[in-house]
């Protein structure tokens, strides 16, 4: 449980509460029914990380947008409502940037909401220097960015990063070194979907320096 969600419900409860003190016990019902929402929606829980040469989804939801270019791909995760929201690193390795950039509100299933939209990028370096970027993109309703590591940081894969409160987007980039193993409309799990693996090449070469 993310302790955000433990003073969202307390705060619903109090008001909720005094609402039903001093006008009726009706009147507080709402209140409390949106505390147990928010307890539900923060919730946090555990997930089975994959072992290997893998990239895991950062974050639960439907993936909306897969683009491929000769040199990258890049892969679009739309979370609606109901989605956990707690985000995870696809990888291991060192946080090497966190950029901050403001921007629109759009609804965040639009593809123009990659470009527009609020967001944070980060920025994770494997042992052998293959980089794999993320951004955490606010929404339309969604306007709180939660990271939680900064620059210089070392994370493991699916390891937690940070959140996006009430509905959001995630990207990842991925360079010519991985291969994608997921497809439009399909739905991920934070940190326990691959998302993508290194190629044969790639990863024979990641031994060799380890």
């Amino acid at each position: 449980m993310v302790v955000t969600g433990i003073y969202f419900a307390l705060f619903c409860w109090v008001a909720g509460a005094g609402l039903g003190l001093f006008l009726s016990p009706w009147a507080g019902a709402p209140l409390g029914v949106v505390g147990l929402f928010c307890l539900w929606f923060f919730r946090d829980p555990d997930r089975e990380i994959p072992r290997g040469p893998v990239a895991v989804a950062p974050a639960d939801g439907k993936i909306v947008l897969i683009r491929r270019k000769p040199e990258s791909t890049q892969i679009c995760i739309f979370l609606n409502i109901f989605d956990v929201h707690v985000n995870r690193s696809p990888i291991g390795g060192k946080v090497v940037d966190v950029t901050y950039n403001k921007g629109k509100f759009l609804v965040a299933s639009k593809e123009a909401a990659s470009f527009e939209n609020e967001r944070n990028t980060i920025s994770v370096e494997a042992k052998d220097g293959v980089k794999v970027c993320f951004s955490q993109v606010a929404g339309l309703i969604a306007r709180r960015i939660v990271c939680y590591v900064t620059p210089g940081e070392y994370v493991t894969t699916g390891q937690r990063i940070g959140l996006i409160k009430f509905g959001s987007r995630v990207d990842v980039n991925f360079g010519s070194e991985w291969t994608v193993e997921v497809q439009e409309g399909q739905r991920v799990s934070a940190g326990s979907t691959i998302l993508a693996r290194r190629s044969a090449d790639s990863a024979k070469a990641s031994q060799d320096n380890a």
